[in-house]
């Protein structure tokens, strides 16, 4: 088959679906969710295997009319955007923009029978959809080792919190390595922070007796206790295990009893949850350390496991104005020099109030603690779930957790963007990422009267600028068959009526990227 430059017009040429942007307010869905409910709904028996998930080369029956459309899934609830080159499958997104935003890519994790990584541009266009659907959080690009790498947690979602495995990809979507708990217990969905030696911090839950007592409940009583590890990514060696019983008394809790249902403490089965560990960031020989059902954030000492301070909740060593109260929060981090920034939820369950992302400034010699800035927007109340990301450009990026949101703010705390995300999701986050997968780009081809349409998508590519398409009557007389620009996760094109077609995927230089299986139309 012989390459040639494509200098065919580009006529003809469709995206595979659109997504709403314009200029201007767009109001997100109001919806309230009990947090247990979620996370149990979006339970998946078992760990799926990295890899594969995705068809790269299809041909469509004669008179098959399919176009990619987007469809109601009566099962997982969101309404669905489907694909003809690949059968993947991602809750549709539509967004607004009205400013300058940062660059890189929107990464979620939108539950649909689990909750399923996507990659996207600002648009809503997918970029990566995680092939093999398995139960995953905390999507998210850091560095290991030098280099940019793609990071998730992923297993089994239960009883609020999470039993399964971390995982680290290079930037063409390989294994680098896989970081699970030590001690014999399953790391936690809530976090997996990677740190710059070499090591990661994650969260455990562990079902173990306890008393109950001093907040009303059984002397006998079970509970979850909370571990922090830190742990050695290559050699897999536990270097830290911290765990919250030995160190926070049970009723600084503010969860009660029977406000979890099903979880009161009176069994191992319906063990009870007083910390709720959620966030964790290393600043030195400390931790700081984010508790959801004691409203407070823990400065711990990495070498004695020893409470530093508290900050939020009934013991609080820094007063904090009344308007300033955060509760049931999220995505805790330190960002030196006194600053932290969190998810205030603000409410445990119900339809009023509004959540926020909040600032503060601490003086941890007089102990105290100013608001600096606060980003709210349309009454967005996440109940549970959420996040803060400060980005490179000086902007602020708040996931609504259970408000199926995603908004920008710039320096000055004005929205510059928003997308609505279709479904719910644990955290968002924008990076850059340049990846090439290692797969083949994907093809399918079905007759259009005398014509033939082909579909073209490369899951996880992010560098395609144009398509290159080669077709004729067989393998040995295919030749360079017309041109099309990248447009989305999927574009199409109509050619010349021939038995068999594959394309090229190119760079904006003209480098070929990757090319497709040749099918048969």
């Amino acid at each position: 088959m012989v390459c040639m430059d494509d200098k065919s017009t580009d006529d003809d040429i469709q995206p595979a679906a659109s997504t709403e942007e314009k200029d201007g307010k767009k109001d997100a869905p109001r919806v309230a969710f009990k947090r247990r409910s979620l996370i149990l709904g979006g339970g998946v028996a078992g760990l799926a295997l990295l890899g594969g998930g995705a068809a790269i080369g299809r041909t469509l029956p004669n008179g098959n009319q399919a176009k990619p459309e987007a469809d109601s899934d009566e099962d997982s609830g969101p309404t669905l955007r489907k694909f003809v080159s690949t059968d993947l499958t991602v809750p549709a997104v539509s967004s607004w923009r009205h400013g300058a935003v940062t660059p890189g890519f929107v990464f979620v994790t939108q539950q649909v029978k689990g909750f399923n990584g996507l990659i996207m541009r600002e648009s809503g266009e997918p970029v990566w959809i995680e092939p093999t659907k398995v139960n995953l959080t905390d999507l998210r690009v850091q560095t290991f080792e030098g280099k940019p790498v793609l990071t998730y947690w992923s297993g089994k979602s239960t009883g609020g919190h999470g039993d399964g495995k971390c995982t680290i990809l290079d930037t063409s979507y390989a294994p680098v390595a896989t970081v699970r708990a030590g001690n014999g217990i399953d790391a936690d969905l809530h976090e997996f922070n990677l740190t710059t030696e070499g090591t990661a911090l994650i969260t455990a839950y562990v079902t173990e007796p306890a008393d109950l007592s001093s907040i009303g409940g059984p002397a006998s009583g079970y509970v979850f206790n909370c571990h922090v590890q830190e742990v050695d990514v290559r050699t897999g060696k536990v270097l830290l295990d911290w765990n919250a019983m030995d160190h926070v008394p049970i009723d600084e809790t503010y969860l009660g009893l029977q406000q979890d249902k099903g979880h009161d403490g009176t069994t191992a089965k319906r063990a009870f949850d007083p910390y709720h560990l959620n966030a964790i960031t290393p600043d030195g020989n400390r931790l700081l350390i984010s508790a959801r059902h004691t409203h407070t954030i823990y400065s711990i000492d990495r070498t004695s496991g020893d409470v530093q301070w508290r900050f939020g909740g009934k013991k609080t060593d820094f007063p904090i104005a009344t308007d300033a109260v955060f509760a049931w929060q999220h995505d805790v981090r330190w960002h030196g020099n006194g600053i932290v920034s969190l998810f205030d939820n603000h409410l445990y369950s119900g339809s009023d109030g509004e959540s926020r992302g909040m600032y503060f400034t601490l003086d941890e010699k007089s102990k105290t603690a100013t608001l600096t800035q606060e980003y709210t927007y349309n009454r967005h109340l996440g109940t549970a779930m959420g996040s803060v990301q400060e980005l490179p450009n000086g902007n602020v990026l708040i996931g609504w957790g259970t408000d199926p949101a995603v908004t920008e703010f710039d320096k000055e705390g004005h929205a510059v963007y928003e997308a609505t995300l279709g479904s719910i999701s644990y955290r968002a986050a924008r990076f850059e990422w340049h990846a090439q997968p290692t797969t083949r780009p994907a093809i399918a081809a079905e007759k259009d009267g005398s014509n033939v349409r082909v579909y073209l998508s490369w899951n996880g590519a992010t560098e395609v600028a144009r398509w290159r398409i080669h077709a004729g009557d067989s393998e040995s007389t295919m030749k360079h068959a017309g041109g099309a620009p990248h447009t989305g996760f999927e574009t199409t094109r109509r050619i010349a009526r021939a038995k068999v077609v594959s394309a090229q995927a190119l760079d904006a230089t003209g480098k070929v990227l990757g090319t497709t299986a040749t099918i048969s139309v």
